[in-house]
């Protein structure tokens, strides 16, 4: 999952007011009802207000305590400054301030930092592991949970009261973000703290798809009975986490979900930070559930260049089918890429239509195309996918539209449950 910190960075906003009418019981049911599809209108192409911003909101859970923070470079908050009028609109200056900087200024006691994959600055590896520290700029100790220790110890929990989560996911079971909260939730319920949760956007959050993870191939990449792309916020997720007794010995986490405002799940939203060093744009993120399988075989994912999960190849694919060509080399998101250094014949996916299911296909043309079937797969793709049916269903020339017809079953049971937790229309 490169990241370089954004310093207070300043952006000018013009925020424009609107304004409703007031309406009577009296209203014919067509204006009621033109005045509900207006409002939704409103609500749709007003700005998403992100948790974090409603500091209002979680203040007073937070004053007077102990506070552990999990947080990386996305956990950012936009502050208005120096209101101007231009013309009869106003104007401000908006500071992209990190979590923890913003909680110091209000007088919040910060203890601890915890880190998922990639660190508090986001810029590590995949993979790679994370060591403990320092904040330079806060002085407050870091704690990393990836590597040997993704669960906060009940040690590194000593003195903390409250606990806060504030991090940008990108809506797929792989992505590890999530599993980072099923620990943190798991540790603080076992130590009796509560959770606070800053809900924030999921990118792919329109639309559900993928095959279920089966408990056998539960891992890092995959811990709960979920298909591949949930269409859950985090603090949707969290509850669901809570709700389903998922946690170790089934204990509950004393949790809190602060919500967002003007989101809904068909909600457009362009991430203001890459969330990790290999989703550097937005139709990484879109295209990152579908080419994330290609992890599991030989096949380069764009690792290794600045067009992460937009184009995939390896040096065996045919130029006649895969006329698109690059080569892979070391950068800030991969020390050591697949055919580093190597030409690839590929596909180069940047212009595609925003997706809104996997997309299969591009994973079984290259399994047919390339030379050497029985070295496709590596055991890490059964893990990515949660069951070992899709390869086999891959290897014994099974059609993508056949496939997603044996997720259907699965797709409506999750579905059943995903309605109970959420927090959005």
């Amino acid at each position: 999952m490169g990241f370089t910190f954004f310093k207070n960075t300043v952006l000018l906003v013009v925020l424009t007011i609107f304004s409703c009418g007031s309406s009577t019981e009296k209203k014919e049911q067509s204006e009621v009802r033109k005045e509900k599809q207006e409002a939704s209108v409103k609500t749709r192409d007003a700005q998403i207000i992100v948790a974090a911003e409603q500091f209002h909101l979680y203040s007073e859970m937070l004053k007077g305590k102990n506070v552990g923070v999990v947080a990386n470079q996305t956990s950012i908050v936009k502050e208005k400054t120096n209101p101007t009028e231009i013309n009869g609109n106003v104007s401000y200056l908006i500071l992209n301030t990190h979590l923890v900087d913003f909680l110091i200024s209000k007088n919040i006691s910060v203890t601890k930092v915890f880190a998922p994959e990639h660190g508090f600055r986001g810029t590590a590896d995949a993979g790679e592991h994370v060591k403990d520290g320092v904040d330079a700029k806060t002085g407050v100790p870091l704690i990393s949970l990836y590597g040997s220790n993704k669960k906060p110890s009940h040690e590194q929990l000593k003195g903390i009261d409250v606990v806060v989560f504030d991090i940008q996911d990108v809506g797929a079971r792989f992505y590890t973000y999530i599993s980072t909260l099923h620990y943190v939730m798991e540790a603080c319920a076992e130590a009796g703290i509560p959770v606070i949760v800053l809900d924030r956007p999921n990118p792919n959050g329109h639309y559900i798809d993928g095959p279920i993870m089966e408990s056998e191939n539960q891992s890092f990449v995959g811990m709960h009975p979920i298909p591949v792309v949930h269409g859950m916020t985090i603090g949707e997720y969290a509850t669901m986490i809570n709700g389903e007794a998922w946690l170790k010995n089934k204990v509950k986490c004393k949790l809190t979900v602060i919500e967002m405002q003007n989101y809904t799940h068909k909600t457009p939203y362009a991430l203001p930070i890459k969330p990790s060093p290999n989703l550097p744009n937005d139709k990484a993120i879109n295209l990152y559930p579908s080419l994330c399988f290609f992890e599991g075989t030989f096949i380069n994912a764009g690792r290794g260049t600045d067009m992460q999960f937009q184009i995939f190849g390896a040096p065996n694919l045919p130029a006649s089918k895969y006329p698109f060509q690059y080569t892979p080399e070391s950068n800030e998101g991969s020390k050591s890429p697949k055919f580093k250094g190597h030409l690839c014949q590929g596909k180069d996916l940047r212009n595609e239509p925003r997706l809104n299911k996997l997309n299969l296909e591009w994973l079984i043309d290259a399994y047919n195309a390339n030379g050497k079937k029985k070295d496709f797969f590596n055991s890490f793709f059964v893990k990515l996918a949660g069951t070992e049916k899709l390869q086999q269903q891959i290897e014994q020339g099974v059609s993508a539209e056949e496939i997603r017809d044996s997720w259907k079953e699965g797709l409506s049971e999750f579905q059943k449950t995903r309605e109970k937790y959420l927090l959005y229309p």
